[in-house]
């Protein structure tokens, strides 16, 4: 069983690929022979619905089965409803949306520190407040407090406090970039590689 790692279009799937020996998959035939699913994003919440429509039962239906998924940036957002980015349904299987900050720097971009609210198999080695990459400009608000994994600090005078990591069972979702997120991203690749499909 391998690692399929989601071509919707809009990232350079590389070193995700190569720090999961994983496989790009273009077609959502090939998610039933997958073990884990991932999906990696960047880019506009609109731009992808039409062509994650073409995925979306067989991700469900994965999900669904238990196999470990992982949404990365935009591929976490895309766990959600709808988003303030544009129109379109989410996957919807985590109730919630996804916001434009406002009153701070947009984008956010840069290294900032994660604080774990749920421990989850994803961090096992990973200290409170490491850092990680972030890119982006919106980010999710869940319905349900107890999918929240990791909170996120943006913003100097005035400051929002984010969900940077969701934990449902087999789901997770990270809005940092743990591929460019050296030591500490590829060891949450790791961890996620290593659980059982």
């Amino acid at each position: 069983m391998f690692t399929a790692v989601i071509d919707l279009g809009i990232a350079n799937l590389s070193n995700v690929v190569k720090a999961l020996d994983g496989r790009i998959v273009t077609h959502p035939r090939e998610l039933r022979n997958a073990g884990k699913l991932v999906l990696p994003g960047v880019g506009s919440f609109q731009a992808v619905i039409k062509r994650m429509e073409e995925f979306r039962e067989e991700i469900l239906r994965a999900i669904e089965q238990g196999k470990p998924f992982l949404g990365i940036c935009l591929g976490m957002q895309l766990l959600f409803e709808t988003s303030e980015e544009g129109e379109g349904r989410g996957l919807e299987v985590l109730k919630g949306k996804v916001v434009k900050f406002r009153g701070v720097r947009v984008p956010h971009i840069g290294w900032n520190r994660i604080h774990v609210v749920r421990s989850n198999p994803l961090l096992k080695g990973i200290e409170e407040g490491a850092f990680f990459y972030f890119v982006h400009s919106y980010y999710v608000c869940p319905e349900e407090e107890n999918v929240v994994a990791c909170t996120t600090e943006h913003g100097d005078g005035n400051r929002i406090v984010f969900t940077s990591m969701v934990a449902v069972e087999n789901m997770f979702g990270v809005q940092f970039h743990p591929e460019k997120s050296s030591t500490v991203g590829l060891k949450l690749l790791e961890n996620f590689r290593r659980l059982k499909s």
